[in-house]
């Protein structure tokens, strides 16, 4: 299975730290977000990694290359306008080859096991998600689990309260006859919720919107800490 990193952010609750660097090239530990993400990605096995771009792209290509350093094929997907999360999904379809592929933001920071993704069959499910509770920033969450796997919208009857945590596998049918441009992939989502065709799994460990630089600092506090400096 193939997968995909969502980078084509502008970083603007960032700035300046991205005054002049996009933040997929933001370190932690001395090492870009993006290149922590590429690695675990192929530790779980994936064979190839799609890159979107938009700001500062030129210095993500010219940092990352063409993959043979992390034992990978990458290819780029340049947006001379922002498409969104769908819009540059869509886009990059014909580079991603498989049904069903892996996508990620480039901006997280997990200790989630991207291994234990799998392919969905795009008749049952269009999308699985992976799903975190009591994050930072949206504390009264968006969907939750039923008893059956299956991820719904309205959690009112529900007391876990989760968030999308910007790691899922989707299927092409989701973007069935979709042109591209910019859209967002959360009403595509929603959609195929409402049909019960999304499936998710609760992330009980560490997970972090790396969207400010004081989550930055945070984040790299962790993983020196973890790493026992």
């Amino acid at each position: 299975m193939r997968a995909m990193i969502l980078a084509a952010g502008l970083g603007k609750r960032m700035r300046p730290l991205t005054a002049n660097l996009p933040k997929p090239l933001l370190k932690v530990r001395g090492k870009p977000l993006i290149e922590h993400q590429i690695e675990k990605l192929v530790a779980a096995g994936v064979s190839g990694i799609v890159i979107n771009h938009f700001y500062l792209g030129d210095m993500i290509e010219a940092a990352v290359g063409d993959g043979k350093r992390f034992g990978v094929e990458i290819s780029y997907s340049r947006e001379t306008t922002r498409l969104d999360t769908a819009g540059g999904i869509i886009k990059s379809l014909s580079q991603l080859q498989d049904d069903s592929f892996i996508v990620v933001n480039a901006d997280i920071w997990t200790d989630f096991e991207f291994s234990r993704l799998q392919a969905v069959d795009g008749k049952d499910r269009l999308a699985h998600l992976v799903l975190v509770d009591d994050a930072d920033h949206n504390p009264y969450g968006d969907f939750y689990i039923d008893d059956v796997g299956r991820v719904h919208e309205d959690h009112s009857t529900r007391d876990q309260k989760l968030t999308f945590s910007g790691i899922s596998v989707l299927h092409k049918k989701l973007f069935t006859g979709l042109s591209i441009e910019p859209l967002s992939v959360v009403p595509l989502l929603q959609a195929a919720m409402a049909e019960n065709r999304v499936s998710g799994v609760i992330h009980p460990g560490l997970w972090l919107d790396i969207g400010t630089p004081e989550r930055l600092l945070k984040v790299n506090a962790l993983a020196s800490a973890a790493a026992g400096e």
